[in-house]
């Protein structure tokens, strides 16, 4: 049986779990294959600043942005910030895409990876929205092989 390759964009992607406190920051390396922390920045309005010098640092293709969704896939006011946060981050960094991607699960596989390598809960709450990141990160570029597409769904920058 044949199947056809299907492209994988080259270059680094940064992604980035955003919460009230704090936004976790992950990257991989240009060829995708494996997402690792970057660091946490602490939310608030000199948080765009810092995810931007990252972007830049890295020279990243593409942000992906963690959607929070209910289980059931419905969006509640956590998912209309992040969407906020994403125009914003759009605006910022464009011409460099940012595309918001479902994060079902992420901060729960992540806590559950960091307890069972030994990380204390108070210790890791910085480590666990890093974590979180990196699920979110690894989780598109799985979609993105898959799919042969970009993952989730783009935010248009309003100039």
């Amino acid at each position: 049986m044949e199947f056809e390759e299907r492209p994988f964009r080259r270059g680094r992607r940064i992604a980035v779990d955003v919460g009230d406190a704090r936004i976790g920051v992950a990257s991989c390396d240009p060829d995708g294959v494996l997402a690792t922390p970057v660091e946490t920045v602490p939310a608030g309005v000199k948080s765009q600043a810092r995810i931007a010098a990252i972007v830049e640092e890295y020279d990243a293709i593409e942000v992906i942005v963690g959607l929070p969704r209910s289980l059931s896939g419905k969006e509640g006011p956590a998912a209309e910030k992040v969407r906020a946060y994403a125009a914003r981050l759009a605006n910022r960094l464009y011409p460099v895409p940012v595309r918001l991607v479902d994060e079902r699960m992420s901060t729960v596989t992540a806590t559950h990876g960091l307890r069972a390598s030994g990380v204390k809960a108070k210790k890791g709450r910085s480590v666990v929205d890093q974590a979180a990141a990196v699920v979110i990160l690894q989780t598109a570029l799985e979609s993105e092989r898959v799919s042969g597409r970009p993952p989730g769904e783009s935010v248009e920058a309003v100039g």
